[in-house]
This record gives C-alpha cells, sequence and structure tokens, in this order.
C-alpha cells in the first residue's frame, strides 16, 4: 500500500440548517484510509454515513477541516475539477442502481466512457472485457427492465469501474437484492477489491455484511466514534480513553 494516504480528512465537519436549527452532519472527523483497504462504514440513520460518503465522493465538501484525495487538497477546488477527479478517481455503486432505463446493459456501462471522450473502438473493448468479466456477456443487449436485480447491480458495478478509478463508493449495494443476489454481488465488489487493488467503502446498516471488511468505522450524531483500523493510540472522536 501507498504510504501516501488515498484518502485523508482533518477536522472535517459539514453543518446543515434545518428548520432554523443548525445540525452536524458530520463533527470534526479524522480520517486516514490508504490505497487498498477495504472499510464498512456503519451506524443508525441520521449518524453521518450518507453525509460522509457525499464528501468522500466529491459531491459535497467540507465547511471546515480539510478533505485530500490522493494527496491533493480538495477544499478549494472548483465543480469542473471535482467533476474531473470524480470521473477520474471514484466509482459509484448505489441501493437503486441508477441504470438508464433506454439504454441497454452494454451502453449502460459505457456511458462514462462516452463522458470520457473514448472513441467507438477503444469503449467496445473496453466494454467486452468488463462484460465478460462480469458475466454478462449475453445479457450486453438487454435493457435494465429485462435483468434481474442482481445483473442491474453488476451493470452498475461495471460502470462504476469502466474508468478504472482506484475508489469504490458502495452505499448499501445489497439493499435491494434477495440473499443469494446480495451474496454474489458481495463477493464481486471483494473479488475486485482483492484482485485490482482497489480501496472499497462500503457503508450498510447490515453488521453482518460491515463484518466482512478488513476495517469498521462507527458513526453517531456526525461523529467517528470508532475505528478498527485507527492507529494504535488514537481516540475517535466522542470517546474519551480510558483513565
Amino acid at each position: 500500500m501507498s504510504e501516501t494516504p488515498l484518502v485523508e480528512l482533518t477536522e472535517a465537519s459539514r453543518r446543515f440548517v434545518l428548520g432554523g436549527q443548525t445540525v452536524m452532519g458530520l463533527d470534526r472527523v479524522d480520517l486516514r484510509i490508504r490505497q487498498g483497504e477495504y472499510l464498512a462504514v456503519m451506524g443508525p440513520s441520521g449518524s453521518g454515513k450518507s453525509t460522509l460518503l457525499n464528501l468522500l465522493g466529491l459531491l459535497d465538501r467540507p465547511d471546515s477541516g480539510s478533505y485530500r484525495l490522493d494527496g491533493q487538497l480538495i477544499n478549494p477546488l472548483g465543480e469542473q475539477t471535482l467533476a474531473r477527479l470524480r470521473a477520474e478517481k471514484i466509482g459509484f455503486v448505489f441501493q437503486s442502481f441508477h441504470l438508464i432505463p433506454r439504454l441497454s446493459a452494454a451502453e449502460n456501462l459505457a456511458l462514462p466512457l462516452v463522458l470520457a471522450g473514448w472513441s467507438p473502438k477503444a469503449r467496445a473493448a473496453r466494454c467486452a472485457s468488463l462484460l465478460d468479466q462480469l458475466n454478462l456477456s449475453e445479457r450486453a443487449h438487454h435493457l435494465p427492465h429485462q435483468l434481474s436485480g442482481g445483473q442491474r447491480q453488476r451493470v452498475a458495478i461495471g460502470r462504476a469501474l469502466a474508468l478504472s478509478p482506484p475508489l469504490l463508493l458502495a452505499d448499501e449495494p445489497t439493499g435491494n437484492l434477495d440473499s443469494q443476489s446480495g451474496q454474489e454481488v458481495m463477493h464481486l465488489l471483494e473479488s475486485l477489491h482483492q484482485q485490482a487493488g482497489i480501496t472499497l467503502i462500503l457503508v450498510t446498516h447490515d453488521g453482518a455484511l460491515g463484518a466482512r471488511a478488513a476495517r469498521q468505522l462507527r458513526m453517531a450524531d456526525g461523529r467517528l466514534v470508532s475505528d478498527s483500523g485507527a492507529a494504535e493510540g488514537a481516540v475517535p472522536r466522542g470517546e474519551a480513553p480510558c483513565a
């Protein structure tokens, strides 16, 4: 693993105003994630999991504190630069797939390549390779409604990996799947992590899924209250050291 953290949050806070009151979505979170790690982020609804994921995915930025992605300070960057970094460095997998209904499996998978300006020949080669890797070659020309839930999620994973980003963010990726399809999707994500060295961050309410990760983060009230991979002697915010 690289010595420089892929993800580095320092005193990162995010505030929201709801009903005239200020709510701390994130409260002074310190976090270091190295390239190639596999983490699960867990906690009850409203604990800050989604806010953390949006910040890590460059969909939001901290009000105070800092965020560095692969050594680059994110806070001052403009939207165009953030969009480029999202495309190059981050893949997203969501509970609800977010496939475009009128596009086939192959066309959905190729969309990031189209937006990145790849030639038709290069797109076709990359898509064929991914479809084979995902065991979807025979479903390449099927529309999303013609696919099972597990197949749709595999298309979504392929789309997330199309540009070979180093960081994959998976938000409840098995939430809309039956148990067998969910197991298949988790096996695929973990295989990609192990074989390609992708940094995998899984957000889940499921303790059994979270336990599969090598490192577990627990959130509560916007704070990172425990981190199984924290450096020796570190105390997550919200907890006090033993007397």
